[in-house]
């Protein structure tokens, strides 16, 4: 969260698989419930009902305002940067994402979408949080993650933003974006994680809990028997082979080029890939492309005198 003038710009990176504001990170499931719950951790209580979120992931959707999710998922984003600085009233300018190529085609909706109620009254956690939205800048997923590093992105380079539903392949040339050589593949980490539950189903039949996918991903190791770990470690290493070979997909040379990784499966390409560690950067902060979209707010509000 950054402080300008008189409001506040909160960056929020709406993934599947987590929600990622400047300094903090929620798994995406979401669980509408009955009744008040005996215990309001994670609990976003909105016009009258309440919502449990942090277990689970979302369900890819690729057109994210055709569901109200994201929305309640905005205000979690929004409550957690508020309490950290301890306030529960403000005044606040959204700066969040959208697919590379999908920035143009769905900019408009999803900011109505995100600007649907100028004045938001919501519980969360048993904290009651008054907001006004003023704004809403939708910049694009992945080149937010990597503003920190575009000086050093002189000659030609390939961003490669893995996030849980998709992957978002751009050329950066010279620090300047090139719209033209932008892509989106719906392979992401989730795609993985399907993959390697299959695997271990069609060799030892057993139905493996994600969980521990999630942490042999997250750390190259879990705490299960060697048959187990070999089968999902050949299964993991499959997905990360096939990452690259869509990059190469995409005129992808190590020779030429250099690679900047980010999203959540920065971590399975560090653990499970093959690759020239002086050729390839990856950027482990999972917040980076919320802080980035801070940061870009920032600089358009300044640009445009408000």
């Amino acid at each position: 969260m950054k402080r300008y003038n008189d409001f506040v710009i909160v960056g929020i990176d709406h993934g599947y698989g987590n929600i990622k504001t400047a300094n903090t990170v929620t798994p995406t499931g979401i669980t509408k419930l009955d009744a008040e719950p005996t215990f309001s951790k994670g609990v976003l209580f909105y016009e009258g009902s309440y919502y449990l979120i942090g277990e689970g992931h979302k369900e890819f959707i690729s057109d994210k305002w055709q569901d109200s999710d994201f929305y309640l998922f905005t205000l979690m984003g929004i409550a957690r940067e508020l309490n950290r600085e301890g306030i529960t009233s403000a005044r606040v300018q959204l700066a969040v994402g959208l697919p590379l190529t999908w920035v143009n085609r769905q900019r408009d909706e999803f900011r109505r979408y995100m600007l649907q109620r100028e004045s938001v009254d919501f519980k969360y956690e048993d904290k009651l949080y008054s907001v006004k939205i003023i704004g809403c800048y939708v910049f694009p997923q992945g080149y937010a993650a990597v503003v920190e590093k575009l000086r050093d992105m002189s000659g030609v380079n390939m961003l490669a933003d893995i996030g849980n539903g998709t992957v978002n392949v751009m050329y950066i040339n010279n620090r300047k974006p090139i719209s033209t050589q932008s892509y989106t593949e719906k392979m992401g980490v989730n795609q993985c994680v399907i993959s390697a539950s299959n695997a271990v189903m069609d060799k030892l039949g057993v139905k493996i809990d994600e969980s521990i996918i999630q942490q042999m991903i997250r750390y190259g190791r879990a705490d299960i028997d060697a048959e187990f770990s070999d089968v999902l470690r050949q299964a993991i290493t499959e997905y990360a082979n096939s990452i690259f070979d869509m990059l190469r997909r995409y005129e992808y040379n190590p020779k030429l080029m250099r690679l900047y990784i980010t999203g959540g499966g920065g971590k399975l390409i560090e653990n499970f890939g093959t690759y020239d560690t002086d050729r390839v950067t990856i950027i482990e902060d999972i917040c980076a492309s919320a802080k980035g979209y801070e940061q870009f707010a920032l600089a358009q509000l300044k640009k445009e005198g408000k």
